[in-house]
């Protein structure tokens, strides 16, 4: 089993942005995703996620509604929006900009 890691700071937005690209999805959905393509390497708690979904909901970046979730529940569904889509875009090559100059450092001697 993975050890749990800490996000850097930022981070939780993409991944939350990221996941809502490949579709509509309610919160427990969202983190069990992350969880999985991670192979359990980052775990987000609800403490964490639900007050980063509301605050991307706020910025309309996602936008979310009420439907029955798969075991006939009521459950808030998130989907992306035009503009989480470009802020997707932008944060995906800020962080791939960021993680290149990490590497470049880790690689000195």
């Amino acid at each position: 089993m993975a050890a749990k890691t800490d996000l850097l700071q930022g981070t939780l937005d993409l991944l939350i942005l990221k996941t809502l690209a490949l579709g509509e999805m309610h919160g427990f959905g969202i983190a069990r995703r992350i969880q999985q393509i991670s192979d359990s390497v980052l775990c987000i708690q609800q403490g964490s996620l639900y007050p980063a979904l509301h605050r991307l909901e706020e910025e309309a970046w996602i936008a979310a509604s009420w439907a029955p979730s798969e075991n006939n529940r009521r459950a808030k569904f998130y989907r992306l929006t035009a503009s989480g889509r470009k802020q997707l875009e932008a944060e995906s090559r800020y962080w791939e900009r960021m993680a290149a100059a990490i590497a470049r450092v880790l690689r000195t001697t």
